[in-house]
């Protein structure tokens, strides 16, 4: 057909030739109207191979990529929405998975809190038991030497005094006498001293 059409537009050509150099002397050969046939005819079969052209090879592989890209991307918008539905389920999962933790962590603080406190408290009573036995340990201690304190100090005074005499006087003195001063000075003085 485009051999047809290309002979055709040949032999018109020569036919017309002549025609055209004649007129180029004359003025533009466009606006006479004697050529205005050839040049619809030419203008009719540019634009009708242009468009069969266009039509059958050029558009249907445009438009053909045009549903492939379009397909593409609506493969690929399915996709990025099963992602992030996929994507928020994990975070939801995740999020409970933390929440669990810490609720996890509280009650393993809380056990060992109490577990802590229990312990310290159990030593604490066991603390306050063996001080109580020691404070009444040494109250008895205390009270012993305080029952046996004013024996002793009446002995002492006794030898003190004996030995002191002895020196000032340079002679023997009776232990008996001095005792006897000293157990008087005691019924005198010994509420002050001893807290009889």
């Amino acid at each position: 057909m485009f051999k047809r059409i290309f002979l055709y537009s040949l032999v018109t050509n020569f036919f017309f030739t002549k025609k055209i150099f004649a007129a180029e002397s004359g003025g533009m050969p466009q606006l006479d109207p004697e050529f205005w046939i050839s040049q619809i005819f030419w203008l009719i079969l540019t634009f009708g191979v242009l468009y069969i052209v266009l039509s059958k090879l050029i558009l249907p592989k445009i438009s053909s990529n045009l549903e492939l890209r379009k397909s593409q991307i609506q493969e690929n918008i399915e996709a990025a929405e099963k992602q992030r539905e996929s994507s928020e389920a994990k975070l939801k999962e995740f999020d409970g998975i933390i929440l669990k933790s810490k609720i996890e962590a509280k009650n393993i603080f809380k056990d060992a809190r109490e577990k802590v406190i229990k312990n310290i408290s159990s030593k604490k009573e066991i603390l306050d038991k063996q001080i109580d036995d020691e404070i009444k340990k040494a109250e008895v201690e205390i009270d012993t030497l305080r029952q046996s304190a004013p024996e002793k100090i009446n002995k002492i005074a006794v030898v003190t005094s004996t030995e002191i005499l002895k020196k000032l006087i340079g002679a023997e003195v009776n232990n008996s006498s001095i005792s006897a001063i000293v157990d008087d000075l005691v019924k005198k003085n010994g509420d002050k001293y001893y807290g009889h």
